[in-house]
């Protein structure tokens, strides 16, 4: 942005992303599962779209994380060359350091490790994939981006609560939101301080729909109408036509 002040130049950004996935307990959990995986694992997280915390009612808590760490530990970490492999690398020491650390912090203050939670030894950069029961409000990774496959579970007792957690970020790219209840819908929805929503889905990206967050996750809008409007420049023409002029007609020139 600074060195675009110096000659005006516009600028679209999309920056930062912390995700909240957010499950109240009409949701039909097992959908809601399917569409953790494929909010947190597209990529291996490392996308910022990726779903970075999840918001669970109370009363469904458990039963979701538990059934969420069977399928995590299903996948098949190794290289992308490896017949059958469903998570890779991360992308560089750096990478793997920041996901270990997060983790780590996470369990040091009271979080349960439901399956993963260690690096794999040998070549390459691997984490396996974890879930993260009874997380604490304290914990790193819920105020920053963890980008990694790692999926810390907090719970909540009603809903403003959990638009308020979902909110508790400086970040505002996506959120997810699981419930049967369309009137929670529109007030969730309504509530969230984000660019975007999947609504009982996991994944938002389509080319004809504006992409873009709010607050530090940038501004600006890819893709739709909106994305279009980025490279134009809005007009205003003011006419004051005398009395005796031609009247416009029809092509231009014709009296």
């Amino acid at each position: 942005m600074e060195q675009a002040s110096e000659n005006l130049l516009r600028v679209s950004m999309e920056l930062g992303g912390n995700a909240p996935f957010i499950v109240f307990e009409d949701a039909d959990i097992d959908d809601a599962v399917a569409g953790a995986m494929v909010a947190k694992m597209r990529n291996i997280g490392e996308a910022c779209t990726a779903a970075n915390r999840f918001h669970v009612a109370g009363a469904i808590a458990d039963e979701f994380a538990e059934k969420l760490a069977e399928k995590m530990g299903q996948m098949k970490v190794a290289r992308g060359t490896e017949e059958g492999a469903e998570v890779g690398p991360l992308i560089d020491e750096e990478q793997l350091g920041k996901v270990t650390e997060l983790v780590d912090d996470a369990l040091d203050k009271g979080a349960k490790a439901l399956v993963g939670a260690q690096q794999i030894d040998g070549h390459g950069y691997f984490y396996q994939p974890t879930v993260l029961g009874d997380v604490p409000k304290e914990a790193d990774l819920r105020y920053e981006e963890i980008f990694g496959p790692v999926a810390p579970v907090f719970s909540f007792d009603s809903e403003e609560e959990a638009i308020a957690a979902a909110n508790d970020t400086e970040y505002g790219l996506v959120a997810y939101v699981y419930t049967n209840d369309f009137k929670r819908a529109l007030r969730v929805i309504e509530g969230l301080e984000t660019g975007m929503v999947g609504l009982n889905q996991g994944m938002v990206s389509n080319a004809a729909a504006p992409f873009g967050g709010v607050k530090q996750s940038g501004f600006g809008r890819e893709g739709g109408y909106e994305g279009i409007e980025e490279y134009l420049e809005t007009k205003y023409v003011a006419i004051n036509l005398p009395a005796e002029a031609p009247r416009f007609r029809g092509d231009a020139g014709v009296q």
